[in-house]
């Protein structure tokens, strides 16, 4: 006879008389998401630093899988009707680690929001954006820890190595090629734009050029070309 096992990339367990374990439960399966979100936004705007980002979420996560297999600790008591596999450290939790590191980085360093023409409701706004991406980390984590998948360190450990690989690749991949192109980080940003095969992809490093990526500039030039195409119409 066949043997059927639940999928386990979105099969979670959760306490049906709790609302909360409810709401957990959907936040831990949320990281799922974060994929066809690269796939779509690489493909849709061929930008160098989401596809960069992307590659690094697939780093981090082979990485998780060797710390996994070279330490084998197991999943806290009780979690054996979940999940099979070791424990330490938290895969999701490390997953949203290097999502929130790396974008955080980002959007401190290199990009600038369109502003509403007030400096106080401008930083109000960048804090929010700041306080979203933590605050959907830390509850992607918990809900690891409260849905009994993992242990209070193998969820610190995993946030840690998370946030750790998501800032020292954006350093390394972003941040020294913009600030010292003549290093060797520059070097091969520039070696990697320049290739033909990026180049007939149209792949682009918008954030090199504008402080937004071009997401003003492409609005002004589609604003232009409605206007024109209405007048004509």
């Amino acid at each position: 006879m066949t043997t059927r096992v639940p999928l386990e990339l979105t099969y979670v367990l959760y306490d049906a008389s709790s609302d909360t374990s409810l709401v957990l439960a959907l936040l831990t399966l949320s990281p799922i998401l974060l994929m066809p979100a690269y796939a779509v936004l690489a493909v849709q705007t061929r930008e160098l630093t989401i596809i960069n980002m992307w590659a690094g979420q697939f780093l981090s996560e082979v990485f998780n899988y060797i710390l996994k297999h070279i330490i084998k600790e197991e999943r806290p008591d009780g979690s054996s009707l979940h999940l099979n596999g070791y424990g330490f450290p938290s895969s999701h939790s490390q997953y949203m680690g290097y999502f929130g590191g790396f974008l955080v980085c980002h959007m401190y360093f290199r990009h600038q929001f369109a502003s509403c023409g007030n400096a106080l409701l401008d930083q109000v706004f960048r804090s929010i954006v700041y306080f979203g991406i933590v605050a959907w980390v830390v509850l992607v984590a918990y809900s690891r820890l409260n849905l009994l998948y993992h242990t209070p360190h193998q969820v610190i450990w995993g946030v840690g190595i998370g946030v750790s690989l998501g800032i020292v690749h954006y350093v390394l991949t972003e941040l020294l090629p913009c600030t010292r192109p003549l290093s060797i980080f520059g070097r091969v940003r520039a070696a990697i734009l320049a290739h033909p095969v990026v180049t007939w992809m149209q792949i682009r490093d918008g954030w090199a050029v504008w402080s937004d990526g071009g997401r003003e500039i492409e609005w002004k030039h589609w604003k232009a070309a409605y206007r024109r195409q209405k007048h004509v119409e």
